[in-house]
């Protein structure tokens, strides 16, 4: 932390009257927080739906709880912009152009907006609350800085992610989701912040009077950093927030005078690359009250300096190693004292953030806004799949059959967490389908089966490469997103069959993969084309690719981009694979990886990047892999490239672009690199070919 210093600022507080805490916000009561029904799709890039004078909906006038409620500094507490109008944004130029205005306002963002140049973050002014229609409001690759003195700010109900950079514990780049320096008076709600290059919040140089409150925070080193000054004056509510899959600053809380944590979930994920350095740690100077919060695997998930004071109440710790801490010699001091409170059962709240953090989902209330949501409701359908009965369908395929032919707008299917056992199909005259998992998180939805190329098809014969697949999609403007796809077919019992067996199999265009993950050993994922001739498209974002043998081949143009890629020891313990196996048709564009993570618990110099397969003796074939932007563990061979079939890589199109890690090497013959020109014309938009992937 840097000695930023500053004199105490005069303090000011009074109880105010709070609103219902420790419920979800679709359970709090009418008039309060009535999120889940009051937040809806809105209509053109930017329209005014409310005013002052006008009715405003629930969501637009409410206030915040927690220190962010106290009455201080000239504040009269957190209400954002609900004396201002109320504008609906689907463009960068309209959000940054309403959040930066000196007057307020209530920014409705109804639309997935992309930063430019990444990393960027917006400079919030005073009086704002900025809030995400339903599940559409989406912020990638960047994020929002408040400045000093900025104050009375609301961000709630957003996705804000992806600005990651390819390099875990970040130092050059300094993008996180949403950062303050010197502000105060600020609710943060209801988001969903992931996957940033730095920090996903960072509290900074005695911002104060925040809340924070009902977030999914997750897939990152630095989750939430606080502090940043050597003054002991801020004053820092943090409740129902759900913490997983990140490392440090969970959060961190440096030299705050009153920090009050309760009913958050800490959550090491098992099985993931992604573990633990601590949990909550209080730190500097801080005095911390810790209430009935729940720690899921944490490594030290309780920590504190000899300086700081802490002070725990009802927690309870699920296979947490290492230090617990608490005591200090700070003043015992009472978080009801500034603002009332109601506490959940600690045993309660894994159950309950699972269920209720991140944005919610809801319609319109304002006459521009129904109409709006009126016209969507009519082109869209959803089908719930769930094992229990409680759905429309007990299987995906079912829901999927019940999809009309040659439909001609979205049907989302919408799939319970569960473990699904079955082949899934998507035929190609079924259009615009979405299967998208409901759980907290991607791993609580999983697709599995277990054929193999070699294995017996009921009718005889086997099913081949392409036939094993798991899921397999043959039609276009396809998503999936927020779920496992996988292929558990046991290679070591069965060494008597052909042992390539896929997980996802795309032959389409338009495929958007958004948060999933695809697991396999040999052939995992096969991204396609209907036909030599014809164009596929796939875009793979914010996912992981698990495999070892030829992981991510075919002859599709195809960007895994932003994602994990795990390599995994063969069936017999060994190390030695490839991750890519293109085989695309000459005047085309292969397989790009971008911005992603290579590495596994593997031998070092055991895995090639790619080999080029051209399918059935094909030579007219031209197969293209560049890797670029990446962090390649020492897993990768010096020598990256090689050969396949009689065919060798030199005479194909194999290169990369600067990578970093263990694995990454100086051009030479054997590792050709891309020139700055030639990379310019190597970019995702470039694969892509003006089609802009977007989630619907």
């Amino acid at each position: 932390m840097s000695d930023i210093s500053g004199s105490p600022r005069r303090r000011h507080r009074k109880r105010r009257k709070a609103l219902a805490l420790g419920v979800p916000l679709t359970l709090t009561a009418a008039g309060a927080l009535a999120y889940g029904t009051d937040l809806g799709a809105f209509g053109s890039a930017v329209q005014h739906t409310a005013s002052a004078a006008t009715a405003a909906p629930a969501w637009a006038t409410a206030s915040a709880d927690g220190f962010a409620s106290v009455d201080a500094l000239g504040q009269n507490g957190t209400y954002g912009g609900r004396n201002g109008k109320t504008v609906t944004v689907k463009t960068l130029a309209d959000l940054e152009k309403y959040a930066t205005a000196g007057e307020p306002y209530v920014i409705v963002v109804a639309a997935t907006i992309t930063m430019n140049p990444v990393g960027k973050e917006i400079k919030v002014q005073s009086d704002k609350t900025i809030v995400g229609s339903g599940t559409s409001g989406q912020i990638v690759g960047g994020g929002f800085f408040l400045g000093q003195g900025v104050h009375n700010v609301i961000i709630r109900n957003l996705t804000i992610r992806d600005a990651y950079q390819g390099v875990w514990n970040d130092k050059e780049h300094d993008f996180d989701g949403i950062q303050m320096d010197g502000a105060h008076h600020v609710w943060i709600d209801h988001n969903d912040i992931r996957h940033m290059a730095d920090g996903l919040i960072d509290s900074r140089k005695d911002t104060t009077y925040l809340t924070v409150s009902w977030n999914k925070l997750s897939q990152e080193n630095k989750a939430f950093g606080i502090g940043w000054t050597a003054n002991v004056t801020a004053d820092i509510t943090i409740h129902h927030n759900w913490v997983r899959e990140t490392e440090q600053r969970n959060p961190s809380t440096d030299n705050v005078a009153h920090a009050h944590l309760y009913n958050n979930f800490l959550e090491d994920v098992a099985g993931t690359d992604i573990k633990s350095s601590y949990g909550n740690y209080s730190r500097g100077k801080t005095n911390m009250v810790l209430e009935n919060s729940y720690f899921q695997g944490m490594t030290d998930p309780v920590v504190r300096d000899t300086t700081a004071t802490l002070v725990q109440r009802g927690n309870m710790f699920s296979g947490t190693s290492g230090k617990n801490e608490s005591g200090g010699s700070g003043a015992a001091w009472n978080p009801k004292t500034y603002y009332p409170y109601t506490l959940d059962k600690a045993a309660d709240v894994p159950a309950l953030l699972k269920s209720g953090t991140g944005p919610r989902a809801s319609i319109g209330t304002t006459a521009a806004a129904t109409t709006t949501a009126t016209t969507k409701a009519a082109a869209a359908t959803t089908l719930t799949v769930a094992k229990d009965g409680s759905g429309q369908y007990t299987t995906v395929q079912a829901a999927v059959n019940a999809v009309p032919a040659n439909n001609p707008s979205r049907v989302v299917i919408a799939v319970k967490p569960g473990t699904y056992r079955e082949l899934v199909k998507v035929p190609s005259n079924k259009p615009h389908v979405t299967i998208q998992g409901t759980g907290g998180s991607r791993k609580d939805t999983t697709i599995v089966y277990n054929n193999a190329s070699g294995t017996p098809k009921p009718g005889g014969g086997t099913y081949g490469t392409g036939g094993s697949a798991t899921v397999a999609v043959d039609a276009d403007d396809f998503q999936a997103r927020n779920l496992t796809v996988s292929n558990d077919f046991d290679e070591g019992a069965h060494q008597d069959i052909a042992g390539q067996a896929v997980a996802l199999r795309t032959s389409a265009d338009k495929v958007f993969l958004d948060g999933i993950i695809v697991s396999g050993d040999q052939d995992t994922l096969l991204v396609d084309t209907a036909s030599k001739d014809k164009l596929g498209r796939v875009y793979m974002t914010n996912s992981y690719v698990i495999g070892n043998v030829d992981f991510i081949f075919g002859r599709a143009t195809a960007v895994i981009d932003k994602s994990v890629i795990t390599l995994k020891k063969r069936f017999n313990g060994t190390s030695a694979g490839y991750v890519t196996a293109p085989s695309t048709a000459a005047g085309r564009k292969g397989i790009l990886i971008a911005d992603t993570t290579i590495g596994g618990d593997v031998s070092d110099r055991s895995f090639y990047l790619g080999r080029p397969w051209h399918a059935g003796g094909d030579a007219s074939l031209d197969p293209q892999a560049t890797v670029r932007n990446s962090t390649l563990s020492a897993a990768i061979r010096t020598a990256p490239w090689t050969d396949m079939s009689g065919f060798s890589w030199k005479d194909d199109r194999f290169a990369e672009y600067r990578n970093k890690g263990a694995g990454a090497g100086a051009a030479s013959t054997e590792r050709p690199q891309l020139s700055d020109a030639q990379a310019a014309g190597q970019e995702v938009v470039d694969w892509l070919g003006g089609w802009t992937p977007s989630a619907s």
